[in-house]
Order: C-alpha cells, then sequence, then structure tokens
C-alpha cells in the first residue's frame, strides 16, 4: 500500500485549501493508500523561519516526505505565487527530497488569473527536487469551494469531478499502471 503525504502550505486554520485537501485524501484512502496529513502551519514558525534544520518537527517533517511514496502539495496563491508558509518548508528539505515520488500539485486562489501559478511557480520548484513524476495539477477557485458550518466542504460539481479525475489518476500513477497519463518531471 503506498504512503502519501498531503502537505497544506496554507497559513490559515481555515484553510479552504487544507479542507479541500482532506476531502481528497479520504479518497485516496479509499483506494487503498495510507494518507499521512501535514499542515506546515503546525510546525514551529521559529524553526521553519530560522531555517532550524535539527528541530525535532522539521526533521520529523523530513522523514514523512522520505517515507512517502507520493505527495500532494496544495497551496493558496497570493501574488501570483504559492505561499511563503510553503516555500519555507520546501527550503528546508533535502535537495533531492522528492526522489523518486510522484507529486500532485494543487492550489486555491480567488482568481482566474492565478490558474498557472502551478505551471510558473509551484511546479519547478517541486522538479528541481527530482520527483519521478509530477501528474497535472490543479487549480480551484475559492468560490468553488463552499465551507459547511460543519467544517466540511461542497465542491462546485464540475470542479469536483476534475479533481476526482486528477486523484484518481495520481493513484494510478502511485499504483504503476501504465494507463495512468503521467507528465514526467
Amino acid at each position: 500500500m503506498p504512503t502519501i503525504l498531503s502537505i497544506s502550505g496554507s497559513p490559515s486554520p481555515t484553510s479552504r485549501t487544507a479542507r479541500l485537501l482532506r476531502g481528497l485524501d479520504s479518497r485516496l484512502t479509499a483506494q487503498g493508500h495510507q494518507v499521512i496529513p501535514l499542515d506546515v502551519r503546525t510546525l514551529p514558525a521559529e524553526a521553519l523561519l530560522h531555517a532550524d534544520f535539527g528541530h525535532p518537527e522539521i526533521v520529523r517533517a523530513t522523514e514523512l516526505v522520505a517515507r512517502a511514496d507520493g505527495v500532494v502539495v496544495g497551496t493558496p496563491v497570493y501574488k501570483a505565487a504559492y505561499s511563503g508558509l510553503l516555500k519555507s518548508l520546501l527550503d528546508l528539505l533535502p535537495q533531492f527530497a522528492l526522489e523518486g515520488k510522484t507529486v500532485l500539485p494543487l492550489a486555491t486562489g480567488g482568481s482566474t488569473a492565478h490558474v498557472l501559478a502551478i505551471d510558473y511557480g509551484l511546479r519547478p520548484v517541486l522538479a528541481s527536487m527530482g520527483p519521478a513524476h509530477i501528474t497535472p495539477g490543479w487549480f480551484v477557485l475559492d468560490k468553488h469551494i463552499e465551507v459547511r458550518k460543519d467544517g466540511g466542504v461542497v465542491v462546485d460539481p464540475t470542479t469536483r469531478d476534475a479533481l476526482e479525475r486528477l486523484v484518481d489518476r495520481f493513484s494510478a500513477a502511485l499504483s504503476g499502471s501504465p494507463s495512468s497519463g503521467v507528465v514526467a518531471a
């Protein structure tokens, strides 16, 4: 059973990005994967900002990345780029931390003007870390993610269908299916 690390790079405790990821985590778990969520905002800010590679929580996060077969990376888009919080974690990981892994990049944001943030901002950084594959990513408009009173989310049906197809392709890539449609890094 492949292990997936699901990383949320959102600094917000009420993040649509994290809630969207946790819903996708459930789909991956139902497909037989072990999914480990990691909200970067829960890591010690001082350790992230001061590049404390030896801090126990940073060591633990690095070990989670190393153990994972696949990594889902979700981030809100601010000023046409992935979050600074996510960047601070990526900067602390070893140069080839994603070597041999399959990666699914996802982003959320308020405007379609930021739709290329995955391809022009996040994908190159992830590719520099040596993954075997980066599957096609997806940008989700904030308005397509409705937060329910119980904390769950309802995703616009068209967006939900597209995300489910991408998650299924990611899952197939982890399982080594030749029909996964994986794009090489």
